[in-house]
């Protein structure tokens, strides 16, 4: 009882203050927009290290891939590496490659450069396990919730920056931008982040090979990453493709369709109130509130792109940017609760590289259904993978109710 009693009293004792999770919140909005800010700039950078049209798009793909194999590679190292240090070496390593590309001259450095800020840039999915764990099961989805919510700003946010700073001082003026930042958030983290002692024997072949068994056994991991694989993929979908239809249907300058990505990342405000819903039990009913916010609002958008009604499209960018991030939050607080400490690397590591996954697939789908049919074509797509996502949420309910009790 006594043992109780003092790892409670540990417990309340490590729990993070609110300067802090907002700290983490900043951080990992902040690096994950790194994977972002060349989007809209591809044409411009392309042109001044001599990259072709043709490959112009591989300038964000490389740092794609590089964020895909540090979900994998890096991120399950916070199973065996303790985990103020990890964070502060990627952070350090995002710094120095951020400032080589911003002084790149030809394509090779920026690539090499690129692909280094996609896999240090993991450390945000170092972060959310690690301040999630610090805090007690019943506030767990609130803190999950204002954390997952920095991070959608901050790629909601990075394509409207990059375009307003390139605009102003060019697109290398961006690259420092972030290195500064990044550094701030160094600064902050030596400050404020505690240690955390690993407690796991393995070494790191062993963290990898066991990440098979892991997902095995646990099914609320597999059916939280399929459900964000198909969110995150209708994400990716809408923001690849809604550019070119503003662009091209609704004649909008970038400056205009940096403001519209703008009114999207509203939907941010959305995790704090699925945290708090969930720890509060009502789970279930954000998941399907999230899943018929992006299937039919993603369908509505071939309505309100036919009209045609801007303002309509950014309330359904809103929703469905809120129906992604509600479904996050939810989802991270049931695998993170169901994990221990010792596995919380590799759990996240293997959540979100399915969602990865889905992500790319998704942006990959928006410029094919575009090219292909147009915004109705995209649309009708999104509206599909809504659907795909009740029927999934079907199966798992159902599946649910057979668990001996």
């Amino acid at each position: 009882m006594q043992d109780d009693e003092t790892l409670a009293a540990d417990r309340v004792e490590q729990e993070p203050s609110r300067a802090f999770v907002t700290v983490v919140a900043v951080a990992t909005g902040a690096l994950v927009a790194n994977l972002y800010y060349a989007q809209p700039l591809v044409a411009s950078i392309g042109a001044e290290l001599g990259i072709s049209d043709r490959l112009a798009g591989s300038i964000t793909g490389i740092t794609q891939i590089g964020y895909g194999a540090g979900l994998f590679l890096l991120v399950s190292l916070a199973d065996i590496v303790e985990n103020r240090r990890l964070v502060l070496v990627t952070l350090s390593l995002t710094i120095i490659a951020l400032i080589a590309a911003a002084v790149s001259t030809v394509a090779v450095p920026f690539f090499i450069a690129s692909f280094v800020v996609g896999v240090c840039s993991t450390g945000a999915q170092v972060l959310i396990p690690f301040i999630s764990h610090m805090v007690p099961p019943e506030r767990r989805g609130r803190t999950v919730g204002n954390i997952m919510g920095g991070l959608l700003t901050g790629i909601m946010l990075a394509r409207p920056a990059s375009l307003f700073i390139a605009a102003s001082f060019g697109w290398r003026a961006v690259f420092w931008c972030s290195a500064v930042l990044m550094v701030l958030i160094l600064v902050a983290l030596v400050r404020m982040m505690p240690k955390h002692a690993v407690k796991g024997s393995l070494h790191y072949g062993q963290i990898l090979t066991s990440m098979a068994g892991l997902w095995l056994a646990m099914p609320a991991l597999r059916w939280r990453a399929a459900f964000q694989f198909l969110m995150f993929a209708a994400f990716n979908m809408f923001w690849t493709a809604a550019p070119l239809m503003l662009a091209e249907q609704l004649g909008l300058s970038q400056r205009a369709i940096g403001f519209f990505a703008l009114a999207g990342a509203g939907g941010a405000l959305a995790a704090p109130l699925a945290g708090r819903l969930a720890d509060h039990g009502h789970s279930t009913m954000v998941t399907l509130g999230s899943m018929l916010l992006v299937g039919v609002g993603f369908l509505a958008t071939g309505w309100a792109a036919a009209i045609p009604t801007v303002v309509g499209l950014a309330i359904l960018a809103f929703l469905i940017d809120a129906g992604v991030q509600g479904n996050q939050v939810v989802s991270q607080r049931i695998i993170f609760s169901a994990a221990g400490q010792e596995n919380r690397g590799r759990i996240n590591a293997l959540y979100m590289t399915v969602t990865f996954i889905g992500g790319a697939l998704g942006s990959l789908l928006g410029t094919v259904t575009y090219h292909w049919g147009g915004w109705t074509a995209s649309a009708l797509a999104g509206g599909a993978l809504g659907l795909l996502l009740l029927i999934l949420f079907g199966l798992q309910q159902a599946t649910a109710s057979r668990q001996p009790a």
